[in-house]
């Protein structure tokens, strides 16, 4: 079984029924969205396998464009709309693109050596007169999705996603977490490109409808109003997007049923005040491009009632993955002991893309090595304590960032923090404390040392206007150690 199945299968079940929609209105049926996929197959030229670029900001036309592509038995390469031309330029000329599909703003801006076509010109509208293709036979093995990583490092890699992967992905999301029917709706508030737009599969095969904000982007009222007007609506939120919901200070919409989080943390306090603003709605996510969407997680009813310890997990293993914690030398850690989070399972890439060093780096012995930290407490939870690489190690003694940070977002005068490490004669590293927010240190420091030891303590503070971050929000920390050697 492969991608095309699912909206063959939505489109014979419900094919009446409306599919996509702009905002509150309407665009086309199920039956009229296989129909558009399959003509826009037909107008393609290319072998199985050849790459087609989309980068646009949330539009209803990027569903009729993975469809499409699959159909062609093509790869589809989402790129993120916030991204500069060049970051564009860097992944179309590393995946060996042959077209890319972009919006109008950014199809001005980009210039990569290939065609690129504006979604919603002329020429695009031609396609749509195509002769359809006949619904493929792929191989369930075949690149599907060349998922570009965020970057927070360094340059982006290319994650190869087989239809096999993705399947893996969208039966253990309706195992674990939701169950949408032709009554439901998936909003698109965040990109299409990476965590919303993975959400398509198992939302076309229930029949789900796609609804795509009239703006393109993730606007909090504008959310709420369409999860007032749209049934059993579902999204997938960065948890910056969930802060910016309960700050609006309005009410649960009467259709929102469930909220996904994941793609960064979600401190307590924050859940805390999410769970009072819009009660038991919450599902959390932990996983990666390279697995994508599916590693652990916590399910609704996980949330009722549960201690510090269970929210600021990252829950336990998702159906079909194997999930261990290993010491450097690869041996299990015991329960308690922190080590490095490896998994595997079918929904893990077969590697990166023309990047075998990345690879066998990453994939051993059978098990994606994600290079975060963690612990499996008695219970069989997963706590997330930082990439391997953000671990400050002073004096001997390893501090994880996200700790501190989450006693210090507790504080009031605390809108933002983020902890890095910086080189150090005596203690080789010291913690500094990145802070948003107008709290004086005498009081942080108070403040930290009636919840956590001493030693994780900051040794200073540096209050910033903004912290900054990447394209999905993630802060990019080797921006912050960079401003501590300058």
């Amino acid at each position: 079984m492969t991608l095309f199945t699912l909206l063959d299968q939505a489109a014979a079940r419900f094919g009446e029924w409306g599919a996509l929609y702009h905002g509150e209105q309407q665009v086309c049926t199920w039956a009229e969205l296989r129909e558009r996929a399959l003509r826009l197959a037909g107008s393609f030229r290319g072998e199985p396998g050849t790459r087609i670029a989309v980068a646009s900001e949330n539009r209803p036309e990027i569903v009729e464009l993975m469809f499409g592509i699959w159909a062609a038995e093509f790869v589809h390469v989402p790129i993120n709309y916030k991204l500069h031309p060049r970051e564009m330029a860097d992944i179309v000329a590393d995946s060996g693109a042959a077209h890319v599909f972009a919006s109008p703003k950014i199809a001005a801006q980009l210039d990569v050596g290939v065609p690129v076509e504006t979604i919603g010109g002329e020429s695009y509208a031609q396609r749509h007169h195509a002769d359809p293709v006949t619904p493929p036979d792929t191989d369930p093995a075949a690149l599907a999705w060349l998922f570009y990583t965020s970057g927070t490092t360094g340059r982006s890699k290319g994650a190869m996603l087989s239809h096999r992967n993705l399947m893996a992905m969208t039966v253990a999301h309706l195992a674990d977490f939701d169950a949408p029917d032709a009554n439901s709706s998936l909003v698109h508030g965040a990109p299409m490109s990476h965590g919303s737009g993975l959400y398509i599969p198992p939302y076309v095969l229930r029949g789900a409808r796609q609804v795509i904000p009239e703006s393109g982007a993730f606007d909090p009222d504008e959310f709420l109003d369409l999860c007032e007007h749209h049934p059993g609506c579902s999204a997938f939120l960065a948890p910056t997007m969930v802060q910016r919901l309960v700050a609006t200070g309005r009410p649960r919409p009467r259709h929102l049923r469930t909220v996904v989080y994941g793609g960064g943390p979600m401190y307590v306090d924050r859940l805390k005040k999410a769970m009072t603003a819009f009660g038991p709605v919450f599902v959390q996510l932990y996983g990666q491009g390279e697995a994508p969407m599916t590693i652990t997680g916590l399910r609704r009813t996980d949330h009722l009632d549960a201690d510090d310890a269970v929210l600021g997990s990252v829950g336990y293993a998702r159906s079909g993955v194997a999930v261990a914690v290993v010491r450097e030398d690869g041996s299990p850690a015991a329960t308690g002991e922190i080590g490095e989070i490896v998994c595997r399972g079918d929904v893990v890439m077969s590697g990166y893309w023309n990047n075998p060093e990345a690879t066998a780096a990453t994939l051993r012995r059978g098990w994606l090595y994600t290079g975060d930290m963690g612990s499996f407490d008695d219970r069989g939870y997963l706590t997330l304590r930082d990439r391997s690489k953000d671990v400050v190690i002073s004096g001997g003694s390893n501090i994880y960032p996200r700790e501190v940070e989450e006693v210090l977002i507790e504080h009031p005068g605390v809108a933002e923090a983020c902890v890095v490490g910086a080189p150090d004669e005596e203690w080789g590293e010291v913690v500094v404390a990145f802070i948003v927010g107008t709290a004086d240190p005498t009081e942080l420091d108070a403040h930290l040392l009636t919840r956590i030891a001493r030693f994780k303590r900051p040794k200073r503070y540096e209050f910033i206007d903004e912290l900054p971050k990447n394209s999905y929000g993630k802060v990019l920390k080797r921006e912050l150690r960079a401003q501590l050697t300058r």
